[in-house]
């Protein structure tokens, strides 16, 4: 939810937009139960997730020992 909500704060969404997300996500049970979000729901996401680089910081391999001298 945290996301979600700074996705409204950087006006990435809608107030209705995240309303409409956040009812959704709070009556869902399971991750399934969210993935049935309206498309116009999950788009409005996407394209915020894609301004705010959340897709390449999922992407991102995670940095392997960066500071680590061993051999």
């Amino acid at each position: 939810m945290k996301t979600i909500d700074e996705m409204l704060h950087l006006e990435l969404l809608t107030a209705e937009q995240h309303g409409d997300i956040s009812a959704w996500i709070a009556r869902s049970a399971s991750p399934d139960e969210i993935l049935q979000m309206p498309a116009r729901l999950w788009q409005a996401v996407e394209r915020a997730s894609q301004v705010m680089g959340i897709n390449e910081d999922l992407l991102r391999p995670p940095a392997m020992d960066a500071g680590d001298s061993h051999g």
